[in-house]
């Protein structure tokens, strides 16, 4: 009795043993590649649940389904126009076919260090063909902000515009995710998305970015001032054409006024000493009076002939100066 029942034992035992070898569970997230002898056998198991396997010769290898993540080390690489930028990368991916998966990679690091060497040699290609406001800039449509302030005639001016550009870094995130797809395919990797995580200048270049930067921005400002300048210098110029405009027109009325009121002066003096004889050598002995008055100062000496009709009131006074001489005061009267 006592050896039937270690051989009962021994058989649930070895039975228990037997079929906890051949029964394998697959998960939500696992897809399953049988192997005997090493060798992958039937199709992969994709679906979720208990199954069965040959115990003792078959294994059990089980493969991810989920969207796995790619980070790549920052690494450094020239651009098209010989700038040193140190790109870091990223992408997500996953096993579509994971028969060819397994015969190829086997394990995800092998999977890991393959993508190292497709990635990183499809994104060097591509920065060397692109300069870096491509890679830099997020897409060619990008529109400069401009200051609202600004006129409309300042505004054709195109101050502060940005360099046109082809791509953009969206489509050259673009050409390295097909190359790169088309790579890893044979893998039985699906490529699902590449982004560019961080870009940055490489130390040696900083300085020389820096500087390049800053002549720019001096060349701008260097291009307001100038513009500054010449709009300054055309209103300067407005402003003196308008005042010699204002000073030309208010002279010309000035004239046209005082031709006018000469006119009329000379009209009121014609017809007040053109009554009588009287009037008219009255007339002349003012206007002589007044001339002498404007042209004889202190110490001035007039040389005259005997028939100027400047000298001839002279010629009639007396020395004494007490006024004309009897024979020029019985003509005036």
């Amino acid at each position: 009795m006592k050896i039937s029942q270690i051989a009962i034992m021994v058989l649930v035992v070895i039975g228990a043993y037997i079929t906890m070898s051949s029964v394998y569970t697959v998960s939500e997230v696992e897809q399953m590649i049988i192997t005997q002898f090493g060798k992958p056998v039937g199709e992969p198991v994709t679906t979720a649940g208990l199954k069965f396997k040959v115990p003792f010769v078959q294994e059990v290898n089980p493969i991810d389904k989920r969207v796995l993540e790619w980070d790549g080390n920052p690494s450094d690489m020239p651009t098209k126009d010989k700038l040193y930028i140190s790109v870091d990368l990223f992408a997500r991916w996953r096993i579509t076919d994971p028969l060819q998966y397994f015969l190829r990679l086997r394990d995800e690091h092998s999977a890991q260090s393959r993508l190292d060497d497709i990635l990183g040699s499809e994104t060097r290609n591509a920065i060397a063909k692109h300069e870096l406001i491509e890679i830099i800039r997020t897409t060619k449509d990008r529109v400069p902000l401009r200051d609202t302030f600004l006129t409309d005639a300042e505004r054709k001016l195109d101050m502060g515009s940005l360099v046109p550009i082809q791509k953009g870094r969206k489509l050259v995130e673009q050409e390295i995710f097909t190359a790169a797809a088309e790579k890893v395919r044979v893998f039985g990797i699906e490529l699902l998305d590449i982004r560019f995580k961080r870009i940055n200048y490489n130390e040696s270049v900083r300085p020389k970015i820096y500087d390049r930067m800053i002549s720019e921005r001096r060349q701008i400002a260097e291009r307001f001032l100038s513009e500054g300048n010449g709009e300054a210098a055309r209103i300067r110029g407005n402003r003196v054409r308008d005042l010699n405009k204002i000073q030309s027109e208010a002279y010309r009325q000035v004239e046209e006024i005082r031709g006018v009121a000469d006119a009329k002066a000379t009209e009121i003096y014609a017809k007040a000493y053109n009554q009588s004889p009287e009037a008219v050598s009255f007339y002349e002995f003012t206007r002589t009076m007044q001339s002498y008055k404007s042209t004889i100062a202190e110490n001035t000496t007039l040389v005259l002939t005997t028939d100027s009709d400047l000298f001839k009131f002279l010629k009639g006074m007396n020395p004494d100066g007490n006024g004309y001489s009897a024979q020029r005061s019985g003509n005036r009267r």
